[in-house]
């Protein structure tokens, strides 16, 4: 029952969060720094309450080193004393800005005209990033099949971009200077998707390294990850309150059952942030319930899921090459984690047990 339920949660919370955030992000597609302050804070707020007991937990991973001192009776006064001199913790110092980063760089990236089909397309190339770092940094060697798969994606990541490069420039409602500045943002906007491509693998790198000294704490790793950079929000507190005050302008709705009236780009970030909430929790639960095979296959058909609905939905502009080339990252990516050779084994292993009874 929990394993369905965590695949329920899954397609619910992460396929809407992705329709609100393109909700948002069409209304007003310089709001990635309001989004993702207002889910790092729900995300800080719910785990201050239930993982962190309301502070009363210590943390599994440090976040501060302590050092203990006393006086003894020995100098000219009867005191015992503790100084305890914290310092800040580099292992979440490093984890927390990687992160922080790469979520502000990512939502930010939709208001450099970057449509949300290219958006989702372009973040599955992830393994093409971990694979890169891999080899650099740890040294790994890959087998032929896998270097294949990272080759199709990136054949598939390329033909999309390529293709979504071709509409930029050619939009017949703009003149030759403001296509060439769009063009000009819509390469930046690749930049910085690429740029959050591999600090996120490389923020996979360090945690597992930390994760193999100090042992696995999800749970806690997200509380922490989103709370201790709420202080950097400062640095964006001017985008963040233009976009409250566009928030606050924008038409009235009526929320369902309990009738409250609210500017609808509020009742949109709620939803967004509620959902991103049941995206990460149904991910989580999937991970502890389920096998890397199952972990793959529904992510995998979800970003799928998303990917189609923004299209139909929303139509965005997809091209016959822009399916092709999304063929390809999703093929890449199966065939990258082995699916094929993990359902024949598991398809084999009943077969083998009714030949033993």
């Amino acid at each position: 029952m929990r394993p369905a339920f965590a695949v329920g949660l899954v397609f619910a919370g992460c396929c809407s969060n992705v329709i609100f955030l393109e909700l948002l992000a069409r209304k007003h597609p310089g709001c990635g720094n309001i989004v993702t302050f207002a889910q790092f804070l729900f995300i800080a707020v719910e785990g201050f309450l239930f993982e962190a007991d309301l502070g009363r937990k210590p943390p599994a991973i440090p976040i501060s080193v302590c050092i203990k001192s006393s006086a003894s009776a020995d100098q000219h006064f009867q005191l015992s004393s503790v100084l305890w001199a914290a310092t800040w913790n580099r292992y979440y110092a490093v984890m927390v800005t990687m992160f922080f980063t790469v979520s502000v760089v990512n939502n930010y990236a939709l208001n450099l005209n970057i449509a949300m089909p290219l958006h989702m397309i372009f973040r599955s190339g992830s393994l093409i990033a971990n694979m890169i770092l891999g080899i650099i940094i740890l040294k790994k060697r890959y087998s032929i099949f896998k270097y294949t798969s990272i080759a199709l994606v990136s054949v598939g990541i390329f033909i999309c971009t390529f293709m979504s490069a071709k509409q930029v420039t050619s939009q017949s409602s703009m003149s030759e200077n403001d296509g060439f500045q769009a063009f000009a943002w819509w390469l930046l906007g690749i930049g910085a998707l690429t740029f959050a491509l591999l600090m996120s693998a490389r923020m996979g790198i360090f945690q597992e390294t930390l994760y193999k000294q100090f042992g696995k704490h999800s749970k806690e790793a997200l509380f922490y990850n989103h709370a201790l950079p709420l202080p950097g929000f400062i640095f964006l507190a001017s985008d963040i309150y233009d976009h409250a005050v566009l928030f606050n302008k924008s038409e009235l709705y009526q929320l369902p059952v309990i009738g409250v009236t609210i500017p609808i780009m509020w009742f949109y970030l709620l939803v967004n942030v509620i959902t991103q909430y049941v995206c990460v929790r149904g991910v989580f639960m999937l991970t502890t319930e389920c096998a890397s095979l199952t972990v793959t296959l529904v992510v995998t058909l979800r970003k799928f899921v998303s990917l189609i609905f923004s299209i139909l939905y929303f139509q965005n502009p997809f091209t016959l090459w822009h399916w092709l080339g999304t063929l390809f990252v999703f093929i890449g990516t199966l065939m990258y984690t082995e699916v094929w050779n993990n359902i024949g084994t598991t398809w084999s292993q009943p077969q083998k047990d009714d030949k033993k009874n």
